[in-house]
């Protein structure tokens, strides 16, 4: 019975299942001494072993929150792969509607009066709020740039649009992060995908000197290029803190640089030192560069 309840749960139990199973106080101390059940939380158990399956800690989390709890902000936005884990330390947020509780060592506890049934899905079993939800809730907490982050990557995964974060906000009027939700999905620049913290450093000066937006991490022919100007023609390339590690990488960009400029592009590289430490020389080199292409194709 314990050991059906705990794979449907990700190896995780509670204290009241328990007790609903049959199981006394008295047998639950005692499979905690033996080692058969091991705290995460009080009154949650991982069944078996302590070492956690995948997504545990999630269960746990809301297990312990109780009836109606859903994974939110930024453990939803891991959930859906909008966002990175953000730390080692496996804090869960949870939402729970209707009523307050404390949050505790390793539970970030939201709240809110109600749901409404758009904003909670199932993934992998689990209670959690959907993609536009999450991005509001993000936005409420998060910095902009992270928001830009993990919208950009629910568009590219194709869980959210504009029309449904427009719905989202039409559905929470007033709501916390709503301003800065609806300013990111009206803006005349669409979130960007980066893949580093160097291509999110250049973007941000990029739009900081008001230079033509570019498009990120942009396919161009059999190559995917980190910042394009069709118009222009032009191409940048962000070279991180471990470019060139190998001859090979080398020779393959070389390579790849050829055959864009054969085609008509003009390929610049940029260092994360040059980003880091001389922005506007980069800035100026850029503004240099597309004003030069666009007099050519003009």
């Amino acid at each position: 019975m314990i050991a059906r309840l705990a794979r449907r749960q990700r190896g995780v139990v509670g204290r009241r299942q328990l007790l609903d199973a049959g199981i006394g106080s008295g047998a639950i101390k005692q499979r905690i001494r033996s080692g058969r059940l091991h705290a995460v939380h009080r009154g949650v158990y991982l069944v078996g072993h302590a070492a956690p399956m995948e997504l545990a800690h999630e269960v746990a989390a809301l297990l312990v929150c109780g009836r109606g709890a859903v994974v939110s902000h930024l453990s939803a936005a891991v959930l859906w792969r909008l966002l990175p884990r953000p730390d080692e330390s496996h804090t869960v947020d949870v939402t729970v509607p209707g009523r307050e509780l404390d949050s505790r060592p390793g539970i970030r506890i939201h709240f809110v009066a109600a749901f409404d049934p758009l904003d909670v899905r199932k993934l992998n079993g689990i209670p959690v709020t959907s993609p536009t939800r999450t991005l509001l809730d993000i936005a409420a907490t998060e910095d902009a740039e992270t928001l830009e982050r993990a919208a950009a990557n629910a568009q590219a995964l194709r869980l959210t649009s504009r029309r449904s974060s427009l719905d989202q906000l039409a559905r929470n009027p007033g709501r916390r992060g709503s301003a800065a939700f609806r300013r990111l999905i009206e803006s005349d620049h669409p979130p960007a995908r980066t893949r580093s913290e160097a291509e999110r450093l250049l973007l941000r000066l990029i739009r900081a000197a008001e230079l033509p937006p570019p498009r990120v991490n942009a396919r161009l022919g059999r190559f995917e290029v980190d910042f394009l100007w069709p118009d222009q023609r032009l191409v940048v390339e962000v070279d991180g803190y471990a470019y060139h590690s190998d001859r090979a990488s080398f020779e393959r960009d070389r390579r790849r640089d050829a055959t864009l400029s054969a085609a008509g592009y003009l390929v610049i590289r940029v260092t994360w030192r040059q980003v880091k430490e001389t922005p506007e020389a980069v800035v100026a080199r850029l503004a240099s560069a597309l004003a030069a292409r666009s007099r050519l194709s003009a």
